[in-house]
């Protein structure tokens, strides 16, 4: 009789990757490897730290008592690889390939895929599977229309990149509260972290959100958000700087980071409670840039609105969500949950498939 019952979820972040076994729904442990940026910066793409990851996950595991026979499903966090519609995927070769390539970005979530279904053969599975990666795109195509045809983005190889895994489990778990179903509601759902993301889920599908990774939408601890295009064109041409360096300016070195040299949203919280003029500048403005992406996406759904709900790391505020509950409180309820569920998302999908529910093909 097969032992096989546990869920492995293998979640890469850039210095860590979180790592958890689940019983069903039930989470058994989670642990988040440490990577330190010395041992990280030995490698010179992110598709070369494949072994150093999966040997510390081999490791925790067994340091755990888990054997790799007790292991049912290998899921693991999608990459960014071309946009598609939101679900689990089986992991095949094209996804590997082109998360190897990281043809929308090298990311660590890109070994995501690579690790889990590496794991998964050895172990005597099939394959892994992932869910709702972060390039999944359903808005429509008058949507997608920037103003100009040189701007648009190819619907063939890219599309937003957003926290779409969070973002959807959220709304799940909010909906499953009210004994309803996700795909019966209309649910603004902003995601605060490193990154903000913030999209209008009308009846189960994303039709709009920001392209967060690339610097549009709300600023965050790390990324620019939308800025003055005129000024970014001054910035490029003037010699100052190369296509890297600007790039990294709007993802990596934007927001908090570039006012307050600081992507830490706590340290920027205790700093404006504790009278930094500063500070407490920037958090208006962020607080009221995360209202303004709310509102807007209002119009989406004519304002038929059913919920609002802030998630997210930075969602841990009570002054800023207060701020931010109090600017748009008018349009809808205003529900808040805590951190993330990226690993709890992708237990219950992976429980669902060993259910039988099917997984899709990615072509």
């Amino acid at each position: 009789m097969s032992t096989r019952k546990y869920t492995l979820v293998i979640n890469p972040g850039a210095t860590s990757t979180k790592t958890s076994i689940y019983d069903g729904e039930t989470e058994v442990f989670t642990e988040n490897i440490t990577h330190p940026i010395e041992e990280i910066q030995k490698y010179k793409e992110v598709a070369d730290q494949f072994d150093y990851r999966k040997t510390a996950i081999l490791a925790m595991l067994k340091e755990h008592g888990i054997g790799t026979d007790e292991i049912a499903i290998v899921m693991g966090r999608g990459g960014l690889t071309r946009p598609c519609e939101s679900g689990t995927y089986r992991v095949n070769e094209l996804m590997k390939q082109e998360c190897h390539d990281g043809i929308q970005g090298k990311h660590a979530c890109n070994l995501g895929a690579l690790i889990s279904d590496s794991i998964a053969k050895e172990i005597g599975l099939e394959c892994a599977y992932i869910a709702d990666p972060g390039i999944v795109d359903e808005r429509p195509a008058y949507a997608k229309i920037t103003g100009h045809p040189e701007f648009d983005l190819d619907p063939s190889r890219e599309g937003v990149i957003w926290h779409c895994l969070n973002q959807k489990m959220t709304g799940k778990l909010y909906a499953r509260e009210l004994g309803k179903h996700y795909e019966d509601l209309n649910l603004i759902i902003a995601h605060m972290g490193g990154g903000v993301s913030i999209g209008i889920h009308e009846h189960g599908r994303c039709v709009e959100v920001n392209r967060a990774l690339c610097g549009l939408g709300a600023f965050s601890p790390t990324r620019s958000g939308s800025i003055n295009a005129s000024k970014l064109i001054e910035v490029c041409f003037s010699g100052k700087y190369d296509m890297a360096k600007v790039k990294k300016m709007v993802t990596a070195e934007g927001g908090f980071v570039a006012y307050l040299n600081t992507n830490d949203a706590y340290e920027v919280e205790k700093r404006a409670l504790a009278g930094d003029e500063k500070c407490k500048l920037l958090v208006d403005a962020f607080c009221y840039q995360v209202s303004l992406e709310i509102s807007r996406l209002a119009a989406v759904v004519k304002g038929k609105v059913d919920a609002i709900i802030l998630t997210g790391g930075i969602a841990y505020s009570k002054p800023w969500m207060a701020q931010i509950t109090d600017q748009i409180g008018w349009i809808a309820p205003v529900k808040i949950y805590k951190g993330e569920n990226e690993m709890l998302a992708l237990a219950i999908c992976g429980k669902e498939i060993l259910d039988g529910v099917p997984a899709k093909e990615y072509v």
